[in-house]
Order: structure tokens, then sequence, then C-alpha cells
């Protein structure tokens, strides 16, 4: 008799503890919905961890590392999901790698997860990302042809976003590429400066206020002018 009252105790001892962990669930998800409304981040944030602990899923994770990438918390969206290389990610879990990684300065890494999104659906956004990445990890010709890729199909109409200056700014894609293309000639061949203030130019006079090519260009003609002064 005994034995069925201790079994009996404990099937109600789970039933009170899955109605407790269905009701934090329901107020929880409640509460994700009105954190979004509100547009407050940190209180979606909070949501979306307590239902990653009561209800584990991969899908909500990978949004819980979105939304901390997207206010600029890489740290913490790869805390969330990682830094491997996994081909079963979901395309946003590699799309917050990649961007994540890149802005905590690890263009190798950040390489793999462009490469895997890139083998996905390319696109010319991602090309510019890779050549870009490229550059920086020393591969001018892998870099030149998604330069070559990104001037081909570029449209008027696309714009790339620049953070270097206090506020953002944005420029035509083909003019960020034709930037890219200065660099890589100017590291190709260091002692034909012109061709590569051509390029700048080009990406100057389709957009005068892009301030990353003007800085370029500043550099390059003061390159160009001190071996004079020194003679």
């Amino acid at each position: 008799m005994k034995k069925v009252l201790f079994a009996f105790a404990c099937l109600i001892g789970f039933s009170a503890i899955a109605q407790t962990k269905t009701e934090l669930q329901k107020h929880y998800e409640a509460f994700y919905n009105e954190m979004r409304q509100q547009g407050d981040i940190t209180g979606v944030i909070n949501a979306l961890t307590h239902l990653n602990v009561i209800s584990p899923s991969k899908q909500r994770k990978d949004t819980l590392a979105y939304i901390y990438a997207n206010d600029n918390q890489h740290l913490q969206a790869l805390n969330t999901i990682g830094i491997e290389k996994l081909d079963t990610d979901s395309d946003l879990a590699v799309q917050v790698k990649a961007i994540s990684l890149k802005a905590l300065n690890q263009p190798k890494r950040a390489l793999e997860q462009f490469e895997l999104l890139n083998k996905r659906t390319p696109n010319v956004y991602l090309a510019y990302e890779l050549a870009d990445l490229k550059i920086q990890t020393g591969d001018k010709v892998g870099a030149a042809a998604h330069v070559d890729y990104g001037l081909t199909n570029a449209k008027p109409e696309m714009k790339y976003a620049f953070y270097e200056r206090q506020q953002p700014y944005e420029v035509p894609l083909k003019a960020a590429f034709l930037h890219l293309k200065a660099l890589i000639t100017y590291n190709n061949d260091k002692t034909n400066i012109d061709a590569s203030i051509a390029l700048l130019d080009e990406a100057l006079t389709l957009d005068p206020n892009f301030n990353l090519a003007s800085l370029s260009k500043q550099a390059l003609v003061s390159r160009k002018e001190t071996p004079e002064e020194k003679k």
C-alpha cells in the first residue's frame, strides 16, 4: 500500500512540475511578444534566454544570437551559437557567425562563414565581404575574382554602408567595389600608384562623399609625392 501511495505522490509531483513548466513557457512567450511590440531589446533577450532554458530550441537560439549581433553584442552572439563552421547550421546562424567574427577582427574565421553563405546563395553583397576579407588575409587572386563578379553584377540602386566615421553613410555598391579594386591594384604593383588613384577617382565620381575612398586617395597621393620630396 505504501508503494502505491509513493508512486501516486510521485505522479502528482511530476504532473505539477510539467504544469509549472508549461505555465512558465506560456508566460515567457507572452512576455517575448510584448517586448517585441515595445521594441525592448533587453526584454526580448531576457525572454528568449528563459525560453531556451525552459524548452531548448535551435531555432530560438539562432534568433537570440541574431538579436545579440544586431545589437552589436557580438561576443554574446558567438557564445550563444559557437564559432565552428557547420554545414548543418541555418542560414541565420551562419550569417550571425560571419558578421560577429568579422566585427571581432577574426577575418580567417569570418571568411569560412561567408564562403559557406556564398556557397548556398551567391550574391554581390557576399562577394564584397569575401573580397574585403581575402584582401585582409592576403588572397589577392581570390579577392580580385570577387571584385570582378561584383563590378559585373552590382546594380545602380544597390548601396553599401560604411561605419569608419561617427555617422554611418552609404555609397553605391559599385563604388565600394572600385575602392577594393584600387587596393588590390596597389598591392599588386606599388610602383604604379596612378592606376589605383584612377580607380579611386572613378569611385568618387559615383559618390563624391565616399569618405573611405577619399582617405585612400589622399594616402596614395602622399606616397606618390614623398619620393619626389626626398630627391
